[in-house]
């Protein structure tokens, strides 16, 4: 089972050749490219590729790969938007993600991002960095006795649900499919209905898959119904949030803090170092032009126990494949993500 990874940095190479030696049917290449219609030539001669969430996965690059005989699309990560999925089943391509991977690992980076954003501790760190030890304009709000809303309560949004009971906070759940074990659990107290939750969380956090029902599924009416000076997090996927209605919503007022990792537009820079460029009116730019903004860029699963087990995961997929086993549960994707 000959595999090429495609745009693949130091970590990566490290974990995936530290798990190897463990699936003795598997071969690997990586290369630096990210996997496009025009990049997609070099899978000639590999049963499969592996990419990560930012790649173009679109019907053309996809059609690419089925001329070259590539029969599997391995995704490095859990969501997989960025794959038009009824081509790829068109084309007989299989297509697996990494459904869980250290969802603790996320959710403590969204807790993380909350407390930066609202409590200005990037500021004020790099005040003191400056020799500026005032405190005007970083004055935070107190999460203990607060209310948190988790939109999405899969592994990483329970994993934050007991994180912010840590901290003495309510939570509230919205799902479709409400997990009935974190309320015994006392993980979550109660599942609204997503105008309750917008109505009483001060704490909103994003955990829900991106697809064209949940596209833009904060915009400026959802808002609109948020409570005034609302934390808001997402960790999830750039495209649940409209972000010039974020903007908007930062500018006036109603949004008291962001802490994102994730954002629209997101792709172009996404693991590159563009320190030397001038972004000009990209989202990144205004959004950090705001003192109650702090931005990380998809940094939320990066410690090295998530990066073992996406590549234990990617590696078992890939070589049961190859010997035409079963995957591993949930890993398959039949769903259509965003074109």
């Amino acid at each position: 089972m000959k595999v090429l990874f495609y745009e693949t940095k130091s970590y990566d190479k490290d974990s995936f050749s530290e798990a190897l030696p463990k699936f003795p049917d598997v071969k690997i290449d990586f290369i630096d490219a990210n996997l496009s219609p025009m990049t997609a030539g070099l899978a000639r001669g590999y049963d499969a590729v592996c990419a990560f969430v930012n790649a173009d996965i679109s019907a053309m690059t996809l059609e690419v790969l089925a001329g070259f005989g590539v029969k599997m699309v391995l995704m490095r990560c859990a969501g997989f938007d960025a794959v038009n999925v009824p081509m790829a089943k068109e084309l007989g391509i299989t297509v697996t993600r990494v459904p869980a991977y250290s969802p603790e690992a996320i959710a403590e980076h969204a807790m993380g991002l909350a407390l930066c954003a609202n409590r200005r501790i990037h500021k004020g760190y790099i005040r003191v960095r400056e020799n500026n030890f005032s405190l005007e304009g970083l004055v935070g709000v107190t999460l203990h006795g607060k209310t948190a809303g988790i939109i999405g309560t899969g592994r990483i949004g329970a994993a934050l649900a007991r994180i912010c009971k840590g901290f003495g906070m309510t939570v509230l759940g919205t799902d479709l499919y409400p997990n009935q074990n974190l309320i015994e659990e006392g993980c979550i107290d109660e599942y609204v209905d997503y105008d309750e939750l917008y109505r009483r969380a001060d704490l909103i956090s994003l955990h829900a898959f991106l697809n064209k029902d949940s596209y833009h599924l904060i915009n400026d009416d959802t808002i609109a119904k948020m409570k005034d000076g609302v934390i808001f997090v997402n960790t999830g996927r750039g495209g649940l949030v409209d972000s010039n209605a974020l903007i908007r919503g930062i500018r006036s007022g109603k949004i008291g803090a962001a802490g994102l990792d994730v954002y629209e537009e997101e792709n172009a820079n996404v693991y590159q170092d563009r320190e030397s460029e001038i972004l000009g009116s990209s989202i990144v730019a205004r959004l950090c032009s705001f003192p109650n903004v702090a931005m990380t860029s998809h940094q939320a699963f990066f410690t090295k126990e998530a990066l073992g087990q996406i590549a234990e995961c990617t590696l078992e997929n890939a070589q049961a494949f190859g010997r035409g086993t079963d995957f591993l549960p949930k890993s398959v994707v039949t769903a259509p993500g965003i074109e």
